[in-house]
């Protein structure tokens, strides 16, 4: 049993220097799977008892250990959260190869490899759509530092990087069991796994170097404040706007369409209804009556309030007996007085909502009496794109919205053509985790063929065109302002149109696997009774 945890913690050691920010290792990831599986075989072949613990138990260790390695910085901002994070994440994973395990004690090896696709797909499926989501783990996520290997996202999304590597394992695999046991049948899988892996990079690569951008220049400011998120509301709000005004002058011009400040950029609660009236809004104004063509993206909390509990987040005031709302918003500012919004809806769990509040409503007036909530920030169920006054769409992500790729494609459809991401990491400290946001905003610019500009407010803003490349970027905790002519564009790549629907019919045979497994596993314990 040594040698099988020895083999998990190869997997985990693999897949961890396999993880962007890594540079060229990403390729790690289509064998980084097998020593764990080859562990598994070991442990189905053998004459152990509580077989299925033991592959629990190994499968836990290198998911454990891979999972916080790559996000220990979530420590950083929240050590409480952060525990949720590494074990929920890697208990998913595990549940996955259990299930295969499971599923091979049944059926067929070739079905249970399929299965094992089935249950994987399934697992980062609902880690991006239940109310404990975070698919910052997604395998497709894993070659975000080399947009060499992956053009064809513009048709699959990181789905299709999540089934090449599940893939590129499972024939691995299937190619050491030939020799293993001496199957020479099986060899013939080697010209499968070598068309496997070459032809997706061989497109990717031929796609990469021959790509070219349809000239439709827009000139665009991103700020970096550079900000202490731990002290930003203990500062003066003036004069922190002040600094992003002055850091803003710098490098706009007259030209200048689009200057972007980051996440809660604006440090002071603002009411909806009545930014007009504030001084920040006056001062935002003064400043953009030398700029006529440009519209300010900025970040700011704001709240609005109504006479009745309008939204399953509104909470209740008992001074005025109204409810409110406050937000993570996105707002977009013109010297002509018109306001937009976008309300930040992918919010973290436990930091900014409530997980699963809409089964807890029934406990609102019990959390009212307490001065609590059943909810965080309010949110919006789709994404509002917003518009300069020439008619140029943003799509404004803020933060953690950016690593959701179906969330961004909305944005797109609806004619966004650029994607602006602001964002504050500053949370976490200088650890691999700004550096794991950054290269995540790549991902975005292939599958949709869009421009990322990236405001963060400490660091790393940047510049990434449409191939993925960084073209420019900022230094870690410096203030700094950096300027660019992005190519604008209104094309509609397939994964924009139809996103994730690549993962659909694994997600199908996820749940199909897993009703079947369990059926036959409670039909076998009742035969052996």
């Amino acid at each position: 049993m040594t040698k099988n945890i020895l083999y998990a913690l190869i997997s985990s050691i693999l897949l961890w220097l396999a993880w962007p920010p890594t540079p060229y290792t990403s390729p790690i990831l289509l064998f980084g799977f097998l020593p764990l599986l080859i562990a598994i075989e070991n442990i189905f072949q053998s004459n152990w008892k509580n077989k299925g613990r033991k592959v629990f138990g190994v499968a836990g260790l290198c998911f454990l250990t891979w999972n916080t390695a790559c996000i220990y910085w979530i420590w950083n901002a929240s050590p409480e959260g952060s525990i949720v994070a590494y074990i929920l994440g890697a208990l998913l994973m595990t549940l996955s190869f259990y299930l295969y395990y499971k599923a091979k004690t049944i059926t067929k090896p070739y079905i249970a490899d399929i299965l094992l696709v089935g249950f994987w797909c399934s697992y980062e499926y609902l880690h991006q759509t239940w109310d404990l989501n975070f698919p910052w783990m997604t395998l497709g996520n894993g070659f975000a530092t080399m947009p060499q290997l992956i053009q064809w996202y513009e048709y699959t999304g990181i789905y299709g990087g999540t089934l090449w590597i599940l893939m590129s394992n499972i024939l691995l695999f299937n190619i050491w069991k030939s020799i293993r046991y001496k199957n020479p049948d099986k060899l013939k899988l080697i010209p499968a796994l070598a068309i496997w892996i070459i032809l997706p990079i061989s497109y990717s690569v031929y796609t990469y170097s021959n790509y070219a951008e349809q000239e439709n220049p827009s000139h665009i400011v991103v700020v970096q404040p550079n900000v202490d998120p731990y002290q930003k509301y203990s500062g003066s709000a003036l004069q922190q706007l002040d600094n992003l005004i002055q850091l803003s002058k710098d490098s706009s011009k007259f030209n200048t369409e689009f200057i972007i400040w980051p996440e809660t950029a604006i440090p002071e609660y603002l009411n909806e209804k009545e930014i007009r009236d504030t001084r920040i809004f006056h001062t935002i104004q003064r400043f953009l009556s030398n700029y006529p063509n440009a519209t300010l993206i900025t970040g700011a909390e704001t709240f609005q309030t109504y006479q009745d509990e309008a939204t399953p987040s509104a909470r209740f005031d008992r001074n005025s007996n109204t409810y409110w709302d406050s937000f993570n918003t996105a707002l977009a500012i013109e010297n002509s007085g018109k306001i937009q919004f976008h309300h930040k809806s992918k919010l973290v769990p436990g930091v900014e909502k409530l997980p699963f509040a809409s089964a807890l409503a029934f406990m609102k007036p019990i959390f009212a009496k307490f001065g609590g909530t059943t909810g965080g920030y309010g949110y919006q169920d789709h994404p509002t794109v917003l518009y300069a006054k020439s008619g140029i769409g943003v799509a404004a992500a803020i933060c953690y919205e950016s690593i959701w790729g179906n969330w961004i494609a909305e944005y797109i459809k609806n004619e966004a053509q650029f994607i602006a991401v602001v964002t504050n990491d500053g949370w976490w400290g200088n650890t691999t985790g700004k550096d794991q946001h950054l290269h995540y905003a790549r991902l975005r610019a292939i599958e949709n063929r869009r421009w990322v500009a990236r405001s963060a407010n400490t660091g790393i803003s940047a510049f990434i065109n449409q191939r993925g490349d960084i073209v420019k970027k900022t230094e870690w905790w410096k203030p700094a302002v950096i300027s660019q002519e992005i190519n604008l564009n209104s094309e509609l790549t397939f994964y924009t149109k139809h996103a994730d629907i690549v993962v659909y019919p694994f997600l199908l045979l996820g749940v199909l696997g897993f009703v079947y497994v369990i059926f036959k596993s409670r039909k076998r314990r009742k035969a052996t009774e």
